[in-house]
């Protein structure tokens, strides 16, 4: 049986073991849990040509949106007002180009976290720079209260899952083309769908991080892997 591709946006890296000058790098707990799911991960080179990105997409079965640093306020109209961290406009450029092109063919997308930001952001959606209520979602535990029958409760099997987050921003304004599935209990989105594409979903927090030890989370992915045409 052909393991289905799955490809998770690569990040540049100055550094890494036994790699002579830089690197291209992505983390380790993607790729297992699309391996466990029956998946074949790939890393996406970066890139600032959108007919590269749209080809490299294109043999993709699936992408896996990573977490990571802020979005610039730019990509979304917003100014800074805010205390932000990581922010990088080449990868902001690659991610939201990556997202439009697997749009387009209508790949099944798993957005985790910033990913969750990013594909709302590239369907028009803003973000809010920094919530009041940032302790409540950095490196804590948390339950999310789930629609049933939404495609996140469908694919992890419970209308209230135990999620590990790690953010202090979030959707504002939702894309048109999204609809919130899942909310934390002060009102951050924390999972939405796509409202008319094959099987897109975004998540806030980080079920890579737990997906091992969980079939809930491990879910997310088995059903990424499932829903590949």
């Amino acid at each position: 049986m052909t393991m289905p591709l799955i490809g998770v946006p690569g990040r540049r890296a100055s550094e890494a073991n036994n790699v002579r000058g830089k690197a291209i790098s992505s983390g380790r707990m993607y790729a297992d849990a699309i391996h466990r799911a029956g998946g074949l991960p790939i890393v996406i080179p970066p890139s600032n040509d959108p007919d590269v990105i749209a080809a490299t997409i294109q043999r993709c079965d699936g992408i896996v949106m990573p977490g990571g640093g802020d979005v610039n306020p730019t990509c979304y109209g917003h100014t800074e007002n805010a205390e932000l961290r990581g922010v990088n406009d080449f990868i902001d450029a690659f991610e939201i180009a990556a997202v439009r092109a697997a749009l387009d063919i209508d790949l099944p997308i798993l957005a985790i976290c910033r990913g969750h930001q990013i594909l709302n952001v590239a369907l028009g959606g803003t973000l809010i720079q920094h919530l009041d209520t940032t302790d409540d979602h950095r490196d804590t535990m948390h339950t999310v209260q789930m629609i049933s029958g939404s495609l996140v409760a469908l694919a992890m099997g419970t209308q209230e899952p135990f999620v590990h987050s790690f953010h202090h921003q979030a959707i504002e304004k939702l894309a048109n083309d999204l609809t919130v599935v899942g909310t934390h209990h002060d009102g951050t989105i924390e999972a939405v769908q796509h409202v008319s594409k094959h099987w897109v979903i975004g998540v806030q927090w980080h079920p890579e991080d737990t997906a091992a030890d969980d079939a809930s989370q491990q879910g997310l992915f088995d059903a990424l892997i499932q829903h590949v045409r």
